[in-house]
């Protein structure tokens, strides 16, 4: 899987590299599913929901360019697996997951990882997490019609931002946004396609964009 990352994909942030190696990816995926867990593509998890492909958890990290002294916020946690590789790469991580099931197994499998410098709430996630910001950097993991705004204002100045926009909830564009001291420089990073970011900022949950 890390050799496809980077000799097809190009990945080139060593440490992003390394973590995505020793990391147990199987441990994220349903049992059924674990033999395809390092295959070059996403996977189903419950709720309907998925795991991403491991180019796209490597690139949104990669675009994240951590040193490993940030705080982070993570919005859409799903089972935890990019939850776990943002808390092996940074000082601190406060993921949000709106379904209450998957926070809590999440949790559970990062425990059981000891990895304590993470932690998973339920929650709207276009909200954020306002008692820990401002944040350094800030991960969506699901599609938006556009970047919530309460995100953009709990990013610190300096930091960025990465997040699928798009105007339907099947396809969109990876942003990076950069806060600088008086605005927000945007970034296109190419197409995806994630599942939708559902919320007071997002889309609705009857929305069909």
């Amino acid at each position: 899987m890390v050799e496809r990352l980077r000799e097809h994909y190009g990945i080139r942030d060593r440490r992003v590299l390394d973590v995505m190696l020793t990391l147990p990816r199987h441990l994220f995926v349903p049992e059924a599913l674990e033999s395809r867990a390092y295959g070059d593509h996403a996977l189903p998890i419950a709720a309907n929901q998925t795991i991403s492909q491991p180019f796209i958890v490597a690139r949104m990290t990669e675009l994240l360019e951590l040193e490993g002294t940030e705080r982070v916020l993570e919005i859409g946690a799903g089972s935890g697996y990019q939850t776990a590789v943002l808390a092996k790469l940074a000082a601190q991580v406060y993921a949000i997951e709106r379904i209450a099931e998957l926070a809590r197994q999440a949790q559970a499998r990062i425990r059981s990882l000891d990895i304590h410098n993470a932690t998973v709430k339920c929650f709207d996630g276009t909200l954020g997490w306002s008692a820990h910001a401002p944040y350094d950097r800030i991960l969506v993991a699901a599609g938006a019609p556009e970047v919530p705004e309460p995100l953009l204002t709990q990013l610190k100045v300096g930091g960025c931002l990465v997040i699928p926009v798009g105007d339907t909830r099947e396809s969109q564009h990876l942003v990076r946004a950069i806060r600088t001291e008086d605005n927000y420089e945007f970034e296109d990073h190419g197409a995806c396609a994630f599942v939708p970011l559902i919320g007071h900022y997002g889309w609705s949950p009857e929305s069909k964009g």
